[in-house]
């Protein structure tokens, strides 16, 4: 399995000290006049808060690309074509990277684009390629850079990063800042509404309400440790807008201040609250945690409310919601989830 238990190469020490509820605020400069920004109308100037400083964009960006995760996607649901974009795939079983996923592949046909120029996160960020792509702006609201590696990508481009804790976006904030450095705040604003609409649709029938769920990361060939995300960790974030309840675990996890808390399988019975488990995995991780001693006690093991959401294909990468991958698997998922549901007792 080469999935791993964050999305992006690295994540800062420092980053997961800071509190989880941080957020900067953006605000949008008075404009000086509306143009035309790739794919849609903007206002510029705009000024962008986040994190790392304050970026201002002072006309219409023509030629945009993203780092990090998903970033891509919000300009792609926008009707802006990236000409770059870092590597979504590298976890994807039996790939050496440097591939979107289907969704975004998807978009950029859509809009009858060139497929973009796919930047290498093996050694970090890809200062030269993304030069080479001459940006206008560089959207990064779901990342990590570090502060001096900032000061590099703004030499290039200017650069709008994350909005409060590296690689913690959520993603209605990741749309929400990515549109305004685009000059299209009010589109990002409906893009997030509509999203929540088809949300709503499509749990409308789903028997979420008073089950709690955890997004869990195991390994079927070793369960002597498994890790719970906290519940801003976009994947458990994402089961709660869905309609299930929190876990103690994960709230655990969140009082430490990390994305995820280890826990030893002989302290398994902290999971005991879980309705549902939703983990990386196939068709071998429930028989796997039902022969298990331990993990066999868990009423969502026993009951078979275990839904395996894949290693390294689409599907294990679209369940990390972006504005793309949400519409993209949304049935499916709430599908799998529903059944699991079915079985709690």
């Amino acid at each position: 399995m080469r999935i791993t238990r964050i999305l992006g190469a690295t994540v800062a020490t420092a980053a997961l000290t800071v509190s989880l509820a941080a957020c900067a605020s953006s605000s949008e400069a008075p404009a000086a006049e509306s143009t035309t920004a790739a794919g849609g109308k903007g206002t510029f100037p705009v000024e962008v808060k986040h994190t790392l400083g304050t970026t201002v964009i002072e006309k219409a960006p023509e030629r945009v690309a993203t780092i990090g995760w998903g970033n891509m996607d919000v300009a792609l649901a926008l009707g802006v074509a990236p000409v770059g974009v870092d590597d979504q795939t590298w976890s994807m079983d039996g790939s050496d990277g440097l591939g979107v996923y289907e969704w975004t592949a998807d978009a950029y046909e859509k809009l009858g684009a060139e497929q973009p120029v796919v930047f290498s996160t093996a050694d970090g960020i890809d200062f030269e390629a993304i030069a080479d792509t001459q940006p206008d702006v560089i959207l990064a609201a779901y990342s990590g850079p570090t502060e001096e590696e900032y000061a590099t990508l703004s030499e290039i481009a200017p650069t709008v990063a994350y909005p409060g804790v590296a690689w913690y976006t959520p993603w209605r904030d990741s749309i929400l800042t990515n549109a305004k450095g685009l000059g299209l705040a009010a589109e990002g604003e409906d893009l997030v509404a509509d999203l929540e609409q088809q949300i709503a649709d499509a749990t409308a029938d789903a028997d979420f309400a008073g089950k709690s769920a955890a997004f869990l990361y195991l390994n079927p060939a070793d369960l002597s440790t498994t890790s719970v995300y906290a519940t801003g960790d976009s994947r458990a974030a994402f089961l709660s807008d869905l309609g299930f309840e929190v876990p103690e675990a994960a709230k655990e996890a969140d009082d430490a201040g990390t994305f995820y808390l280890d826990i030893a399988a002989e302290n398994v019975d902290k999971l005991a609250d879980v309705d549902v488990i939703v983990a990386y995995g196939d068709e071998t991780l429930l028989p796997a945690l039902q022969a298990d001693p331990l993990w066999s006690t868990l009423p969502a093991v026993q009951n078979g409310a275990v839904v395996p959401v894949g290693a390294g294909d689409d599907l294990s990468g679209a369940v990390s919601p972006t504005a793309l991958s949400i519409p993209w698997m949304l049935d499916e998922y709430v599908g799998l989830l529903d059944d699991a549901a079915s079985k709690v007792k």
